[in-house]
């Protein structure tokens, strides 16, 4: 759970992520298309990986990934995100980190 934190709050945007992942895939494009370049942490490439889904689910991720946490603050995975994007939601959070992201 520390390390998780700990990564979650290096940046502004972070995603979790499986290198398989298609969902993951699209959300990090979804951001990207938003002018955002998120800090995309791939689980799976960690030899923790298992520890860290574990405590992404802990923290309330529906799914372990794609896990996205902006400012620090866990958002979702992607039915939370789309959803937000789809309300507009998702663009009013990401405008302090379009420049410094």
């Amino acid at each position: 759970m520390d390390k998780v934190m700990r990564l979650a709050s290096e940046k502004g945007v972070v995603i979790f992520t499986k290198s398989s992942c298609c969902l993951c895939y699209a959300v990090n494009i979804l951001f990207k298309e938003l002018g955002i370049r998120p800090m995309v942490y791939e689980i799976d490439q960690d030899p923790e990986g298992r520890e860290m889904e574990k405590a992404l689910m802990r923290l309330g991720c529906t799914a372990p990934v794609p896990a996205v946490f902006i400012g620090g603050k866990l958002r979702g995975s992607t039915n939370e995100i789309m959803s937000l994007h789809l309300s507009g939601s998702l663009t009013q959070m990401l405008k302090p980190y379009q420049s410094c992201s």
